[in-house]
């Protein structure tokens, strides 16, 4: 699945911390981090001051606004949400506690809600079909693919160019709900099954003939493939192909069983 790009970089340059909801000054416009969100702290080059042009002579002095500051200044600088005056100590919006001031949600909070949001909007889209589906299969393999390289199992003298990686999505009454395994794209369906039953240390009664079969089945279909089909034609096949670092379904079925009946029993679908 493509990575979402949230957020922005704090603008200074020491910093450069990637803030999920960044705080824009509403004086410079700038784009900055919680530790960097007051003018002070970024060096604000836009001051928001109003200056009374016509007020005459440099002797006037203007109090501050802010409860018992005794602050005066030369010049009067005005707070352009509450118009209020204040001295250039208190001259920012928080540091007056300023009236007009939003209060910010807390930062944890407003990240969870902003996940939230994106994860219930993946959840009421559509699924995919046809070719799309195929992509965003595919795509989801590759990211899977280097997690699976790490931990998956299977016959240490394979070629690395010959091994084919899956999460083996195993039997509801095995000890494990999956693992991470490898084999040779060159194997038979039938090949596969036999390896994968050994890893996992499955019963695998497939030489009985009224026993239940171990069948490995589609992701997403639920359709049982063929024993002697090979690996490399499910990886190259058109309509529904497997992908290197995807899932397969390992199960039981009865012997004039074309597959399974609900895959989301093995692979919940979001």
């Amino acid at each position: 699945m493509a990575e979402l790009d949230i957020g922005k970089h704090c603008e200074i340059k020491s910093c450069k911390q990637k803030d999920f909801l960044p705080f824009v000054c509403s004086s410079c416009s700038g784009v900055f981090c919680v530790e960097h969100r007051s003018r002070d702290s970024h060096s604000c080059p836009e001051v928001p001051v109003k200056r009374d042009v016509s007020v005459s002579g440099a002797s006037t002095l203007y109090p501050c606004s802010f409860e018992d500051c005794k602050g005066k200044g030369l010049l009067p600088v005005i707070c352009p949400h509450c118009e209020k005056h204040f001295c250039l100590t208190h001259r920012h919006q928080d540091d007056h506690k300023c009236e007009k001031l939003e209060q910010p949600k807390a930062r944890m909070a407003a990240t969870q809600e902003l996940v939230q949001k994106i994860v219930e909007s993946k959840k009421n889209a559509p699924p995919s079909k046809g070719r799309k589906g195929a992509k965003n299969a595919a795509t989801a393999a590759k990211v899977a693919l280097m997690k699976l390289k790490m931990h998956a199992s299977g016959d240490k003298g394979l070629p690395q160019a010959e091994r084919t990686y899956f999460q083996v999505f195993l039997p509801k009454d095995a000890k494990d709900s999956s693992l991470p395994m490898f084999f040779c794209s060159k194997w038979s369906v039938g090949k596969i099954v036999d390896f994968a039953a050994s890893q996992a240390s499955l019963k695998n009664n497939n030489n009985v003939l009224a026993a239940k079969k171990l069948r490995l089945c589609h992701p997403e279909t639920g359709e049982a493939f063929r024993m002697d089909a090979s690996l490399q034609s499910l990886l190259s096949h058109t309509e529904c192909p497997l992908h290197n670092g995807g899932n397969v379904i390992l199960e039981y079925l009865d012997n004039d069983s074309s597959g399974l009946d609900d895959v989301t029993t093995y692979i919940p679908l979001n």
